[in-house]
C-alpha cells in the first residue's frame, strides 16, 4: 500500500483521558509511593492497539488546551455542567504526554480551541487531499466529520463508523449531525438546544424537514409530520431561534483552525525504547518493561501469547465427529468445559449447547438445541448427555471452567453431577488478585491475553429484542461459544503459571476455593423455604406504616414532598428548616446519606422520621414483596446465587435474593427470617461462629491478656470493660459492657477516638482515653497494629493465616484520607478474611460429613459467619452436637474457635 493511501490516525487525546480514567477507576491502579497510574495505563494500552493496527500510518494524538476556547466567548455558560477533572486524572495528564512523545507519536495542543477542531482541521485537509482519515474517539459529536474519506472508531470496543454507521446509530447522515445536536441540546457540554426538543423530536424534524435552515423555511409544515407536540412546534422554534443558532455555532466543530503542525508532517510513529523503559519502570508498568528489556516492539497484547495462536474452532454436528472429539476428551490431561443456555438462571435455564477445548486456539461447540427457522440438524440433546454423564461425572478425568458452578448447576438439572473439576479461572484471576478489576471472561481475556472476546450482545443484540441462545445462528453461535472453551484454557495456563511461585496462594485456590464451588452449587440447588402468605401479611402492614410515616413526615415539614427525592429532602431540611449542613456530596449538595441523616435524627426530628422510612421501605421492596415472586415453581423454594469472587476480602456474597443483608436489629427484619421456614417433619438449625474475629485477633496479635480471657471462656466484652474501667467482672455494668464492646469491635474496624466518641456519645478526648487504656491492657494488639500497617506500607497488601493476599493500592497514597482509609483496611482485613476462610474451609468440611449419610440433613444457607441447615427434627439434638465440632475443627487458634448453634420451625427461632 502507498504512503498515500495510508490512513491517517487523528486520536482525540482528551475522550481517551477520561475513558480510561472512568474504566481504571474501579482497579485504581497506583505506584508503591501511591501515585496513580490507572489513566497512564489504559491510555498507552489503547495506543499500542492502535499502532498494532495501523503499524505504517502516521498518528497524532491531540489533547485540549488549558484555559478558555472561543466557545466560552460566544456562550459564558459552555460546559458550566462539567466537573472540574479529577485530582487522580490531572496528576496523570503529563505523564501521559511523556508517554504518547516517547512513542513517537506527535503530540498536539493548541490554545483557544478545543481538540476536536484541530481533529476536524486535520480531517478536513486530509479530505481535500483525498486521503483517509481514521479517527479514534468515544465523543458521539465527532460523527459529524464522517465522509466518504473519514471513519471513526470507538476508543474502548474498536467498532467503526462510516457514513452507513452514522446513519443507522443515529437515525440520519453526518451532515445533520450537528442539526441534532443544535435541536436536543447537549447536557453534558451545557448546550441550551430548544426548550421542549429531545432526541425523537429532533430525528422527527431532521428526518420530516430537513436541517435547521429547512426547518425555518417550511415552519408551516411542521404540524403535518403529526408527532407528539408537532402542531405547536413551529412557535416553540421561532420563540427560540437564537437558542438554536447559539447552540449550532457551539456544537460545529472547526475545521479552519490554524496549526503549528501541518497534515503531511504528521510521523509514522518511531518509538524511543529508552525512554519508554525509563517511564516503564517509574510507573511500575512491570510486563512492558519486562517486554522492552527482551527487544520486544511496542504492541497491544499485555503478553505475546496470544498472537501466537491460530484458531481452529469446529462445529460437531454429526455422531463421527461426537465420537472422535468424545475420544479426545477422554485422553486430555485436563479439558475446558462450557454450557451455553437459554438463561443465567441456573433454576430454569435449558441446555442449548457445550463447548470443550483441550489445547490453545483448537475447539470446538457442540449444539444440541438451537430451534430457530432453518437451523441445521443437531445431535439429540437426551442422546449426547447419556454418552457425556459417564465424562463428566468421572473425578479422575480433569476439567476446567470459568465460573463453573453455573455450568455445575445446569447439568444438575439434567441428572449430571459434574466431577473433576480442578481449576476455575474466574477464581484463579481473584485468588491472584481479588482487587485487580473484574473476574469475568471479557475483562480477564483482556487483561492477561490482551484479546478482545466477541461479546454476547454482538451476535444476541441488546434490550427487550436480544436473542436468546437457541435463537441464535450457528454461524454466530459456535465462534462465540468455542471461544468460550478456548479463551477459558489458555488464561487457565496464563493465571496459573503467575500463581505456581506463590504456593500460599496455589493453597487458597485449591484447597479452598475450587473444592468449595460444588459445595455451593449444591447449597444454591437445595434452596430455602419460605412463607409467602407470611410475606404479603408482613408486606401489608409495612405499607399501613409507611403511609403513617410520610403523614408525620409532611406534618413535620409542613408540607407535602417526596420522601425518596434526595432533591426535595435537601430543600426541606437544609433550606426550609434551616438545618445546618454536615456533609457534601462530590457535586457540592448538602449530603442527605444514611450516616449524615442519622447525625441530624439526634437533634432533629424529621431526619429520624426518613430513616424509618427508608429502611421499611427497602425492607418491603427487597424482601416482603420480591421473595414471594422468588419462588421456584418448580422446587417451591427460593434459591440464591453465592459469589466468591466479589468481594475483596473472600466472603461469600449472594444475590437474587441477597441473604448477607436481611437486617436483624430490627423487629422488622427479623420477621423477615420468621419466614424462612422448615418443611414438614423437619427443623431449622443455624450454627454461628461467636466473636470469630476477636478470636483471630486474639491468634494474630499474640496478646496475653486476650488469649487468656478466651481460653479461659470469659465474656470477653464484660473482660475488656473489666481491665478498661479497672473494676472487677461481677462490678462490670450493662453501660461499661456495652461502652467495651463497641471498642473490641471498634478497633478491628479501624475506629479512630471521634469515631468511638460518636458511637457511645462521648467526648473526644474520653474517647482516646477510652483507646488508650484499652491499648495499655492489650499492648499485643497493638504491636500487630502497627506491624500490621507498616508490613502494607512495605509490600502494598496483607495476609490471612491461610495466605489469601488482599492489595491496598491506597496505602502509599499521598492523599491522607486515602492513606488513612487503606490502613484501616489493612487492619481488618487479615482478620475479616480468614474469617471468611475459616467458615469456607467448615463448609467444605461439613459438606464432607453430611455426604456420609447418617442425617437427613442439608445445608441451605451462609450468611456471614453462619450456616444454616434443615434437619430432621427428632435428629436436631446429636446434630447439634457434631456440627458445632465439624466447625470448631475447621481451623487451629491460639484460641478455641466456638460455635453456638439453635434450632426452630423459623430461621429466627433458631436464634
Amino acid at each position: 500500500m502507498s504512503e498515500q493511501h495510508l490512513p491517517i490516525i487523528l486520536v482525540d487525546g482528551s475522550s481517551y483521558l477520561y475513558r480510561a480514567f472512568f474504566a481504571s477507576q474501579q482497579a485504581d491502579l497506583r505506584t508503591k509511593d501511591g501515585f496513580p497510574t490507572g489513566a497512564v495505563r489504559v491510555v498507552t494500552s489503547m495506543l499500542r492497539s492502535l499502532l498494532k493496527q495501523y503499524p505504517q500510518s502516521p498518528v497524532t494524538v491531540v489533547f485540549d488546551a488549558k484555559g478558555k476556547t472561543f466557545r466560552d466567548e460566544l456562550f459564558a455558560e459552555y460546559k458550566a455542567n462539567r466537573p472540574s477533572m479529577p485530582d487522580d486524572l490531572r496528576l496523570q495528564v503529563e505523564p501521559i504526554h511523556q508517554i504518547v512523545r516517547a512513542m513517537g507519536i506527535e503530540v498536539i495542543v493548541e490554545d483557544g480551541v478545543e481538540a476536536d477542531d484541530v481533529i476536524g482541521t486535520l480531517a478536513r485537509e486530509a479530505t481535500e487531499q483525498q486521503r483517509p482519515v481514521i479517527i479514534s474517539t468515544g465523543d458521539k459529536d465527532m460523527a459529524q466529520l464522517v465522509n466518504e474519506h473519514v471513519t471513526l472508531i470507538n476508543t474502548m470496543n474498536d467498532s467503526k463508523m462510516d457514513i452507513e454507521g452514522v446513519k443507522e446509530k443515529f437515525g440520519i447522515p453526518p451532515e445533520l449531525i450537528i442539526d441534532l445536536l443544535a435541536l436536543q441540546g447537549d447536557k453534558v457540554d451545557n448546550i441550551p438546544g430548544v426548550p421542549g426538543v429531545g432526541e425523537k423530536t429532533a430525528l422527527a424534524l431532521l428526518q420530516g424537514i430537513g436541517g435547521i435552515p429547512a426547518l425555518y423555511e417550511n415552519l408551516d409544515k411542521i404540524a403535518d409530520l403529526g408527532f407528539r407536540g408537532s402542531k405547536t412546534m413551529a412557535q416553540k422554534l421561532l420563540d427560540h431561534k437564537a437558542d438554536a443558532e447559539l447552540s449550532y455555532q457551539l456544537a460545529t466543530i472547526k475545521t479552519d483552525v490554524t496549526l503549528h503542525v501541518k497534515l503531511q508532517d504528521i510521523p509514522c510513529p518511531q518509538p524511543h525504547n529508552d525512554q519508554l523503559l525509563t517511564l516503564f519502570r517509574q510507573y511500575e508498568f512491570r510486563s512492558w518493561v519486562e517486554e522492552l528489556e527482551a527487544g520486544v516492539p511496542i504492541k497491544s497484547a499485555e503478553t505475546p501469547a496470544i498472537e501466537a495462536v491460530e484458531t481452529d474452532y469446529q462445529v460437531i454436528l454429526t455422531w463421527d465427529a461426537f465420537d472422535e472429539w468424545f475420544k479426545r476428551l477422554e485422553a486430555a490431561d485436563i479439558f475446558a468445559l462450557d454450557t451455553e443456555t437459554t438463561s443465567l438462571n441456573y433454576m430454569e435455564a435449558e441446555l442449548v449447547g457445550f463447548s470443550f477445548a483441550i489445547k490453545p486456539g483448537e475447539a470446538a461447540y457442540l449444539p444440541v438445541a438451537h430451534d430457530y427457522v432453518g437451523v441445521p440438524d443437531q445431535l439429540d440433546r437426551k442422546a449426547v448427555l447419556e454418552r457425556l454423564k459417564p465424562l463428566l461425572e468421572n473425578p479422575k478425568q480433569a476439567k476446567l471452567g470459568q465460573h463453573i458452578k453455573y455450568d455445575m448447576n445446569v447439568l444438575a438439572n439434567y441428572g449430571i453431577e459434574l466431577k473433576g473439576v480442578v481449576a476455575d479461572t474466574m477464581m484463579a484471576s481473584y485468588v491472584l488478585n481479588s482487587t485487580a478489576g473484574r473476574h469475568d471472561m471479557d475483562s480477564l481475556a483482556d487483561r492477561f491475553l490482551g484479546h478482545k472476546t466477541i461479546t454476547f450482545e454482538e451476535i444476541a443484540g441488546k434490550g427487550k429484542q436480544q436473542l436468546t441462545f437457541n435463537q441464535i445462528d450457528l454461524e454466530e453461535a459456535a465462534p462465540y461459544a468455542a471461544e468460550d472453551a478456548d479463551i477459558t484454557l489458555r488464561l487457565h495456563q496464563q493465571i496459573i503459571s503467575q500463581l505456581q511461585s506463590e504456593p500460599s496462594l496455589m493453597s487458597v485456590l485449591n484447597d479452598l476455593e475450587v473444592p468449595l464451588i460444588p459445595v455451593l452449587a449444591k447449597i444454591e440447588r437445595n434452596g430455602a423455604c419460605v412463607d409467602a402468605s407470611l410475606l404479603s401479611i408482613q408486606s401489608r402492614e409495612l405499607e399501613i406504616r409507611l403511609h403513617e410515616l410520610e403523614q408525620q413526615a409532611y406534618e413535620l415539614a409542613g408540607e407535602t414532598f417526596n420522601l425518596g427525592s434526595p432533591k426535595q429532602l435537601q430543600v426541606i431540611l437544609f433550606e426550609k428548616q434551616g438545618i445546618p449542613v454536615r456533609k457534601k456530596t462530590p457535586k457540592g449538595a448538602p449530603s442527605t446519606a444514611e450516616e449524615v441523616l442519622q447525625e441530624l435524627a439526634l437533634d432533629y426530628p424529621l431526619p429520624k422520621v426518613i430513616i424509618e422510612h427508608r429502611g421499611l421501605s427497602k425492607l418491603k421492596s427487597t424482601y416482603t414483596d420480591k421473595l414471594p415472586l422468588m419462588i421456584n415453581p418448580r422446587t417451591g423454594r427460593i434459591h440464591t446465587s453465592y459469589h466468591q469472587a466479589v468481594t475483596a476480602t473472600g466472603r461469600l456474597s449472594s444475590s437474587d435474593p441477597n441473604l448477607q443483608n436481611i437486617p436483624i436489629r430490627t423487629a422488622e427484619g427479623r420477621r423477615i427470617r420468621q419466614a424462612f421456614i422448615a418443611p414438614e417433619g423437619y427443623s431449622i438449625v443455624a450454627a454461628d461462629y461467636s466473636q470469630i474475629e476477636l478470636r483471630i485477633m486474639a491468634h494474630l496479635s499474640g496478646d496475653d491478656g486476650l488469649l487468656n480471657a478466651f481460653a479461659e471462656g470469659k465474656d470477653i466484652h464484660r473482660a475488656t470493660a473489666a481491665e478498661v474501667f479497672g473494676v472487677s467482672l461481677a462490678e462490670v455494668s450493662a453501660d461499661q459492657r456495652r461502652s467495651a464492646k463497641a471498642i473490641n469491635f471498634g478497633l478491628i474496624y479501624g475506629m479512630s477516638a471521634f469515631g468511638l466518641a460518636k458511637q457511645l456519645g462521648l467526648g473526644r478526648n474520653e474517647a482516646q482515653a477510652y483507646i488508650d487504656h484499652y491499648f495499655a491492657t492489650y499492648p499485643g494488639v497493638q504491636r500487630y497494629m502497627d506491624n500490621t500497617r507498616a508490613q502494607a506500607h512495605e509490600k502494598g497488601y496483607v495476609e490471612t493465616l491461610r495466605g489469601r493476599r488482599l492489595y491496598l493500592p491506597e496505602i502509599n497514597s499521598k492523599n491522607g484520607m486515602r492513606r488513612q482509609a487503606a490502613e484501616r483496611t489493612a487492619i481488618n482485613a487479615p482478620m475479616q478474611g480468614t474469617a471468611a476462610d475459616i467458615i469456607k474451609q467448615a463448609m467444605i468440611n461439613v459438606d464432607e460429613w453430611l455426604a456420609n449419610g447418617e442425617f437427613d440433613a442439608k445445608m441451605i444457607m451462609q450468611v456471614h459467619d453462619e450456616l444454616v441447615f434443615e434437619v430432621k427434627t427428632e435428629q436436631v439434638p446429636s446434630f447439634i452436637e457434631q456440627v458445632t465440632q465439624q466447625m470448631e475443627r475447621a481451623d487451629q487458634l491460639k484460641v478455641p474457635l466456638l460455635v453456638e448453634a439453635g434450632h426452630g420451625k423459623t430461621w429466627d427461632a433458631a436464634h
